[in-house]
């Protein structure tokens, strides 16, 4: 029997394709299927995607072939291909490139220059592939001047590793130096893990500061211009407001959907509208008076500097709590990102994105910046905490504290920044150390913890070995013990780096999202509908980072790949989502390893310990051994593609152990000290 025929024929499109009509959705020929502009009108040219590259685009003259955007610095001598110094180090010289010479783009003007005047070239030392690597990884040329150059942690300075040719895999002859052996005893090995670690990220303290010696004004400048300005108690009422408005708006769910009627742009212009309304609304009900002159126009456009400053304080709030909002935020950046297309703007006359008000920024509009570089300010920002340290102590720290605040307040304070503000500017310094200290800080741990246990001079019986083997216990990877060893110390290397700039992080993911010649396009990523959307500066920084922990651990182990704006992070936002939730992770398992020791003072808990793992110190080594070989092997990926070692990959791996730890035998230790799970609070 025939099969009825639709009421309406398939519409094509004029080069051949058809549109996105309901009969083409439910046949099966989706590849010919056009997607609907970001404005709701159909496309008319060929189909394209975030995984189809324009191969026809020639490279730009001067720029690295790699990345395309930053200028090109050396030429690989094998590949003659010019790449930024990012690039090479981190993409090019891979596998069987290992051994690829480069050399500075400079020597090459230079050698030019001189046979054009001598007739010959400059000659070349014998060692130029090696000096080359080093001036990629510790030089840079200037002027006809050779300066040594660092990464910078913290603001403190310490000498890049350099990485020839013929750098082996095995991290622990390079580790040896710092550590010493295992024979000594635990104050010892304390110390030169210590000193290990300063040799790898460079020297700190707990809440974020830079040593004594480093040019600790010149860190707090730079700092301060991603640093977020603490709301007020006035701003907070708003803030509430928003949330509230944010919180019944039904945004997402009516923008980002295929559907048909109004056009898309007219859909996010209603939407915002009635997201102002509602706040508007809100507004009148707490304070009738301002809310009575929100009212008196009935216009949008003549308040959009109130929905402006609504709209930053969430954003500020945000960045600063990055454990709040975690519904709303969402609802909000999206908002933000459609209200930057030029076809919303024209129709809705306003635009509602405006620069997040930093410390940095609120003192250059004071001419004030020099507080930044006062000597006090360490002392005004210090974060006071009361771990193993006695009452008076603490309180000696809080007056010193009190006394430096007063003091700068009093001597910086001017015409248009109160004594107040500039309190409020100093306050939002101690939260970034706070932050840091929470988020950054049980890397650190972790770190210590794996080379005081599993350092492989001291792995002498299989359980102190790391060692994992595709298709075993659900790895996806194969590593020895030693392998498995650098491969979880540039991991957790990488996350404190990461964490370390999450501030400059953020706002550059905000600017990529809220970027006005940046669009996005709205996919099936596997996991629903979502907005691919590239985030250029995101991804440069985030390559920086990883060329600095590369150069911080001396060799790198698995994938160096970074997914943005692809199914796998389809965003800046998913990436911002993804590294925020490390001390969610991190830090219940710091927490519980520290309450054990307290557990064991319990006659009946310590029996227990020692009937089931044979004593405290075997508990700790099974909990941590457990973490670095099944949180760092590959798996929880959807697929075998997408599983693996690259930079987010490593990520996936410690989420998935974290959905199996009531399978692990010693779930039960963890309920002991107060473990409600890794997204509870502590």
């Amino acid at each position: 029997m025939a099969e009825p025929q639709p009421d309406v024929a398939p519409e094509h499109t004029t080069n051949g394709s058809a549109t996105f009509s309901l009969e083409n959705i439910l046949n099966d020929k989706h590849d010919t299927i056009e997607h609907p502009t970001a404005m709701g009108d159909v496309a008319t040219g060929p189909a394209e995607g975030w995984d189809e590259e324009d191969v026809d685009k020639p490279p730009i003259e001067g720029y690295c072939i790699e990345c395309e955007d930053q200028p090109a610095q050396v030429l690989c001598e094998n590949c003659s291909d010019a790449y930024c110094e990012v690039c090479f180090a981190a993409q090019h010289r891979k596998g069987t490139r290992k051994r690829h010479a480069a050399r500075p783009l400079g020597q090459e003007k230079q050698n030019k220059k001189a046979k054009a005047n001598n007739g010959t070239a400059v000659p070349r030392s014998s060692s130029s592939a090696v000096s080359a690597t080093q001036s990629l990884l510790g030089t840079n040329k200037s002027n006809g001047t050779t300066t040594n150059t660092s990464t910078t942690v913290s603001g403190t300075s310490t000498p890049a590793t350099s990485v020839g040719p013929d750098v082996d895999d095995n991290l622990m002859k390079v580790d040896e130096q710092a550590e010493g052996s295992g024979d000594e005893d635990a104050e010892g090995e304390l110390d030169s893990l210590s000193e290990g670690w300063q040799r790898i990220v460079g020297k700190h303290t707990t809440n974020g500061q830079p040593a004594v010696g480093a040019k600790i004004g010149e860190w707090f400048v730079d700092r301060a211009k991603f640093i977020p300005l603490r709301l007020t108690l006035g701003e907070r009422k708003y803030l509430r407001l928003l949330e509230a408005a944010l919180s019944v708006s039904e945004y997402t769910d009516k923008i980002d959907t295929i559907g048909f009627g109004l056009s898309k742009a007219k859909r996010i212009v209603h939407q915002i509208r009635e997201l102002c309304a509602i706040m508007s609304g809100l507004v009148l009900a707490a304070d009738y008076k301002q809310g009575q002159e929100l009212f008196q126009d009935k216009d949008f456009e003549s308040n959009s500097e109130f929905y402006q400053q609504i709209f930053e304080l969430g954003r500020r709030h945000k960045i600063m709590n990055p454990e709040k909002m975690r519904t709303t935020y969402g609802k909000l950046i999206y908002l933000l990102q459609d209200s930057q297309s030029s076809d919303v703007k024209d129709l809705l006359n306003f635009s509602c994105v405006r620069p997040i008000k930093t410390v940095h920024l609120v003192l250059e509009e004071h001419d004030a910046v020099d507080l930044l570089r006062d000597d006090l300010v360490t002392v005004a920002t210090k974060e006071i905490y009361s771990e193993g340290r006695s009452r008076r102590e603490v309180q000696k720290d809080i007056k010193a504290k009190e006394r430096a605040i007063e003091t700068l307040s009093s001597k910086y304070a001017r015409n248009g920044l109160t004594q107040e503000k500039v309190r409020q500017c100093l306050y939002s310094i101690g939260d970034n150390h706070a932050f840091l200290r929470v988020n950054r800080d049980p890397c650190d741990q972790m770190i210590v913890l794996l080379k005081q246990h599993f350092h492989p001079t001291q792995a002498k019986d299989q359980k102190s070995s790391l060692a994992i083997r595709s298709g075993r216990n659900g790895a996806r990877l194969s590593h020895d013990h030693s392998k498995q060893y650098a491969y979880v110390l540039q991991s957790l290397t990488l996350w404190r780096e990461i964490l370390h700039d999450m501030f400059h992080l953020w706002s550059l993911a905000e600017q990529d999202l809220l970027s006005e010649n940046v669009p996005y396009r709205l996919r099936d990523t596997g996991q629903g509908l979502n907005r691919v959307q590239a985030a250029p500066k995101t991804s440069r920084m985030m390559h920086n980072i990883l060329h600095k922990a590369q150069t911080s651990v001396g060799t790198w182990i698995g994938s160096s790949v970074i997914h943005m704006g692809d199914h796998n992070v389809p965003n800046a936002l998913m990436f911002i989502d993804k590294y925020t939730q490390i001390y969610r992770i991190l830090l219940p398992i710091c927490n519980t390893l520290r309450q054990i020791p307290l557990l064991a003072e319990k006659p009946a808990l310590r029996s227990y310990i020692d009937d089931e793992f044979g004593s405290v110190d075997n508990l700790v080594r099974d909990i941590l051994g457990d973490f670095f070989r099944h949180g760092f092997d590959g798996s929880g990926a959807d697929n075998f593609f997408d599983a693996g070692s690259c930079i987010d990959g490593r990520l996936t791996s410690a989420w998935n152990w974290c959905s199996s730890l009531e399978k692990k035998r010693y779930f039960h230790v963890f309920l002991l000290t107060g473990f409600v799970g890794f997204d509870g609070e502590w």
